[in-house]
């Protein structure tokens, strides 16, 4: 019997280090993030003669992005297209985080329903591929308007 309980002993010791909440070799297996361009619709508000956007954009790709725009199509309420504007961030630096404001001029701030990022039109960056803005991008927002991709 004694024999027995050790073993049972020594069975559940190692059940439970390599489990996730003894924190054994179970939390080892989560990756971690890739690359990603983050971009956060931190407000809209009225401007002069029309509406102010204010973008948060972090690059988080691994590289230096020399320019980053986007077409961004703007969606009123009722859900049909007001317009489509191509958004220039400029150069973002690798780990950056910048703050982007763009007046839309002729933009009513509250028909605006949906915001859509349609399209990276520049993403350029040494060693980065054309398509890693759009590939990665991960929109959020601060606003009630809907933002996405």
């Amino acid at each position: 019997m004694r024999r027995w309980v050790t073993t049972a002993s020594r069975i559940l010791t190692a059940i439970l280090a390599l489990s996730p909440v003894a924190g054994g070799p179970a939390l080892a297996q989560t990756s971690a993030p890739g690359p990603s361009l983050a971009l956060e619709l931190n407000a809209i508000e009225p401007g002069d003669g029309g509406c102010r956007f204010t973008f948060v954009i972090a690059n988080r790709l691994g590289a230096a992005l020399d320019k980053a725009a986007f077409e961004i199509v703007l969606f009123d309420k009722d859900g049909l297209v007001d317009r489509l504007v191509t958004l220039d961030f400029k150069a973002l630096p690798q780990g950056k985080t910048k703050v982007r404001q763009f007046d839309l001029p002729g933009v009513d701030c509250e028909g605006i329903g949906r915001v859509l990022v349609n399209d990276a039109t520049q993403c350029d960056g040494a060693g980065l591929d054309a398509t890693a803005c759009l590939r990665t991008l991960e929109p959020a927002t601060r606003t009630e308007v809907e933002f996405g991709v």
